[in-house]
């Protein structure tokens, strides 16, 4: 459990009334993104407050009126993933670089280059991240924020999240590795396991993955592997 010196606040309006908890900076954080904590260890206190820094605790009949129970670490969790929480400086900034990172391998996996057809490699789309100026945010999902810094860095950089579709056939003796790295490299629209236990299965990939995709789907199956690129009409 953190303690209160090191904790921050976690703010949260409802039914007009202002309620605050003290919570653990990083495990709040990855609550917020959405990943599973002990609920217990992130409270500094086991206390709901109208103003923390008072000392002015929440009254119970507007705690139940608000959240329809008084039970702090569900309380808490509503609070911090539908609330308002202030990072320190220093640990805003680490994750708002996380997410930066995030943000350009997304878009080095899904991206390539228009005129070549090879992907950008991660460390040139943060390069232009930066020369746009383009805000991360800490808290927004990484896959939200895609669209937005590529729309940026098309003004300096050529890029293009082109998609196509493959039709994979793979053998009863290769189809279960095949299918686990297809489902790593984009969307499976629609697949069928044949009677004698061969695979047939159809996906859209970025244009960018597609001499990676070729070149895994190869390496596991000797080349034992057809692979048909969809047309587009």
């Amino acid at each position: 459990m953190v303690t209160v010196d090191e904790a921050i606040i976690a703010r949260y309006e409802k039914d007009g009334k202002h309620y605050e908890i003290l919570v653990d900076p990083e495990l709040a954080y990855s609550l917020k993104e959405g990943k599973s904590i002990s609920l217990q260890k992130m409270l500094a206190v086991n206390a709901l407050f109208t103003d923390s820094k008072k000392g002015m605790k929440a009254s119970p009949s507007d705690v139940t009126k608000s959240f329809g129970n008084i039970d702090i670490e569900k309380i808490a969790e509503i609070i911090v993933k539908k609330g308002d929480i202030q990072l320190p400086t220093d640990i805003k900034r680490k994750k708002t670089e996380e997410k930066r990172k995030q943000v350009a391998a997304m878009i080095s996996r899904n991206a390539h280059n228009p005129q070549t057809g090879i992907p950008h490699p991660q460390e040139r789309i943060m390069n232009a991240m930066s020369q746009v100026h383009i805000n991360i945010d800490p808290f927004k999902p990484a896959e939200q924020q895609i669209d937005d810094v590529i729309k940026a860095i098309k003004e300096i950089l050529p890029i293009s999240m082109e998609e196509i579709t493959l039709n994979i056939m793979a053998s009863a003796q290769h189809a279960g590795r095949v299918y686990g790295i297809l489902k790593e490299y984009g969307t499976i629209k629609n697949d069928k396991w044949l009677s004698d236990g061969s695979l047939s299965a159809t996906i859209i990939i970025a244009a960018g993955a597609k001499d990676k995709l070729y070149s895994s789907l190869n390496s596991i199956t000797a080349g034992n592997i057809k692979i048909e690129e969809v047309k587009k009409s």
